[in-house]
C-alpha cells in the first residue's frame, strides 16, 4: 500500500468510527413535519419520491394537491396504482392567476383541508403529502393557526410533507426538517415547454 492509500485508509477509517458514535446516539423516531419551499423546482418531485419509498415499505400515503388542477400527471397515474395503499385527490382548481376568484379558490383550498384534516388524523396513514399548501397559506386562503395545530396533533408516527414555495416562518420554526430549492437555470426561461415526465 502507497502511503497516499495508508493516509486515505486511516482517515476513512477515523471518519467511520466518528459517523458510527454518531448513528449509534441517534435513538429518537416519530412522525417528522417536512417542507420543501423555495424557487427551484423539485419539491412535490422530492415529495412523491418520498411517497414511492413509503408504499415499497407497504405503509398507506394520503395525498392532496391543493392548487394542481385535474389534469393528468405521470405521479398522480402511477401512485392511483397502488389503491390499497394510496390515496390521491387533486382538489386545486388551477393557479391563481387561472381562475382569478379569490372566493371559488377559498372554497377549494377548504374542501381540501377538510380532506387534508382526515388524513392527518388517521394512524393507518403513514405518509401524508400537502402538495402547495404554501401557496394556499400565502394568500391565507387557510387560517395559519389551524393547520399548524391539527398538523401539531397528528398521531405519532405520521410523517407530514409540505410542499410549495415562500412557506411561512411559522411552519419552518415548527418543522423538523426544511428544504429550500434554488434554482439555478431552467429551461423554461429558454423558451423550452413543461414536458412530459419532467414536469408532469
Amino acid at each position: 500500500m502507497t502511503e497516499d492509500a495508508a493516509r486515505h485508509a486511516e482517515k476513512m477509517k477515523k471518519r467511520k468510527e466518528h459517523q458510527d458514535k454518531i448513528v449509534s446516539e441517534r435513538q429518537v423516531e416519530k412522525g417528522l413535519l417536512i417542507v420543501h419551499t423555495g424557487k427551484g423546482k423539485g419539491k412535490s418531485t422530492a415529495a412523491f419520491g418520498m411517497a414511492m419509498r413509503a408504499i415499497a415499505h407497504g405503509q398507506k400515503v394520503g395525498v392532496v394537491q391543493f392548487i394542481k388542477g385535474p389534469w393528468e400527471s405521470g405521479e398522480r397515474d402511477l401512485l392511483r396504482k397502488f389503491p390499497d395503499q394510496v390515496e390521491v385527490h387533486a382538489m386545486g382548481e388551477g393557479f391563481t392567476w387561472e381562475t382569478q376568484d379569490r372566493e371559488r379558490d377559498i372554497r377549494a383550498a377548504r374542501e381540501a383541508w377538510d380532506m387534508s384534516k382526515r388524513f392527518i388524523a388517521d394512524p393507518e396513514v403513514k405518509l401524508v403529502i400537502l402538495d402547495e399548501l404554501n401557496i394556499v397559506l400565502r394568500y391565507d386562503y387557510l387560517d395559519l393557526a389551524e393547520v399548524l395545530s391539527a398538523i401539531a396533533a397528528r398521531p405519532e408516527g405520521t410523517h407530514v410533507v409540505v410542499t410549495g414555495r415562500n412557506a411561512k416562518d411559522e411552519l419552518i420554526e415548527q418543522a423538523d426538517l426544511v428544504t429550500e430549492m434554488t434554482q439555478v437555470k431552467h429551461p423554461f426561461r429558454d423558451g423550452v415547454k413543461a414536458q412530459a415526465g419532467i414536469e408532469f
